[in-house]
């Protein structure tokens, strides 16, 4: 057997093992067996198909690669082909994605996506270089370094914005309404998540702002709770929960982050590709705020975990949902271990709200539309990106039928139909002045959006003991139980 046969059909071997074992192609049962010995055949030949273009490859491609390479982006050609959001990652991505988990990582703090060839930014992070060097949610990356991003994998382009801290790198930036490229000089850093920031507006009103989900995130919420309580003491009227230009993280997080706010009931269910794979997760009682009301901001750069909380509280009617559309991610990513130290992020599942809505594709609609306050003259397609928007984004499965099919009643919360009330902020619109004791809140009097959110905080508390949908309580009132 010959060299190029001899590679071919060690290739084949060992894809075919790979296919066996992560598809179950074993026949459960004697009625299956012709049918599955068809699908192998037709495998067989699809494998040997990737042989013959792999050695075309490895032997006439105009610079040698490695045959490592090679595979891994075969790889990942095959995962990025079934939706944005599945991919292959290799050893050192795969520790570099568990560090981020973690709350800490090296780069620049973007949250990208490829699309049409180019990476795209979901939404910069707070307080990294790409956020203070003016980095924007839909800025196109077409450069990094001088080095051209069309021909490149998502991952490609990610592991060239990593490197050493202290290295500069220069992004060159398309943006919606620029008359040419900008150019952004970036310098590495060490990017320490703080996932929740907080403190008091006007005295009188808790601001919490998530800016991920990560494993810190519970622990700083149940933090930033306790010390707005103690500076604001009797006065308290209510909080506002940001979750704008939150991509998402952690599931379980997500889950805390919801419980602290809803006593019982469901807070989301996930939904595999059989349907004995479904998970629900509930409400523990106890509500760490007491019960007070609770605005939540979102926009088009909350995705995922962010959606999550934003669901399950607009469900169970015990937020008010201030802002633009979300983003719209509503699949369930899972972490399957490979040989070799990596690792393939896998879609498994969709996740659906308590009241049994999926929002893959559609986002969350806010409950009290919000624009940002600047007014452009013609709508910017770049400035909100959803998850529609992306090639190849899984369809979602309740356009499928009339009705969605709902959890079971004593597991969902009530389905209601929400009166979506649009506010257009005015030219000469007064905006009040921020706490000047609180450098965090400096630039509260230029955020229109959190301007509206702590106007309704403070329209709720002059109608205490109303029936309002989040009912506002006594700030006096002894507050139920902590959960831990």
């Amino acid at each position: 057997m010959s060299l190029k046969h001899t590679i071919k059909a060690g290739t084949a071997l060992a894809i075919i093992l790979a296919f066996t074992s992560l598809s179950g192609y074993a026949a459960s049962n004697d009625s299956d067996k012709a049918a599955n010995r068809s699908t192998v055949s037709d495998t067989y030949k699809a494998l040997n198909l990737f042989g013959d273009v792999f050695e075309q490859v490895r032997a006439n491609y105009v610079e040698k690669v490695e045959d490592k390479k090679l595979i891994e982006y075969a790889l990942n050609g095959m995962l990025t082909s079934l939706d944005p959001h599945s991919n292959y990652m290799n050893d050192e991505e795969t520790k570099a994605m568990m560090v981020q988990n973690r709350g800490e990582f090296g780069g620049l703090g973007i949250e990208v996506t490829m699309e049409n060839g180019v990476v795209k930014v979901v939404s910069p992070i707070d307080d990294t270089p790409a956020a203070k060097a003016g980095i924007q949610s839909g800025d196109l990356i077409v450069e990094i370094d001088g080095m051209q991003v069309m021909g490149m994998t998502l991952n490609d382009a990610i592991e060239k914005m990593r490197g050493k801290v202290g290295t500069e790198i220069v992004l060159t930036v398309v943006r919606q309404g620029a008359k040419e490229p900008l150019k952004f000089k970036l310098v590495r850093d060490t990017i320490q998540i703080k996932s929740v920031r907080s403190h008091v507006e006007n005295g009188n009103a808790g601001y919490i702002r998530i800016t991920t989900f990560n494993a810190q995130t519970f622990p700083g919420l149940q933090k930033a709770i306790t010390d707005i309580k103690k500076e604001a003491g009797d006065k308290l009227i209510g909080y506002v929960l940001d979750l704008r230009n939150n991509p998402g993280g952690l599931l379980d997080q997500a889950i805390q982050v919801s419980d602290a706010f809803i006593d019982k009931g469901e807070i989301v269910s996930t939904r595999g590709r059989n349907p004995d794979d479904m998970r629900r997760d509930n409400a523990t009682p106890g509500d760490l705020t007491g019960g007070m009301p609770l605005v939540v901001l979102i926009n088009s750069g909350s995705a995922s975990a962010s959606e999550i909380v934003a669901g399950a509280l607009q469900d169970h009617k015990r937020a008010i949902l201030m802002g633009t559309k979300s983003f719209g991610k509503g699949s369930v990513q899972t972490l399957f271990d490979v040989p070799g130290g990596g690792s393939i992020k896998l879609t498994t599942a969709r996740y659906f709200t308590p009241s049994g809505r999926s929002i893959q594709a559609k986002g969350i609609v806010p409950d009290i539309l919000v624009e940002r306050a600047k007014v452009v003259a013609e709508k910017d397609p770049y400035s909100e990106i959803h998850e529609a928007d992306l090639k190849g984004a899984l369809a979602n499965p309740n356009d499928k039928v009339e009705d969605p099919t709902l959890l079971p009643d004593d597991a969902k919360a009530v389905t209601t139909t929400t009166t979506t009330t649009t506010i257009v902020p005015a030219a000469d619109a007064t905006k009040k002045d921020a706490d000047k004791d609180k450098k965090d809140a400096d630039n509260t009097k230029d955020d229109y959006q959190l301007m509206r959110a702590l106007d309704v905080l403070a329209g709720i508390s002059l109608y205490k003991g109303s029936d309002g949908a989040v009912a506002p309580v006594d700030p006096m009132a002894k507050d139920a139980p902590e959960k831990k």
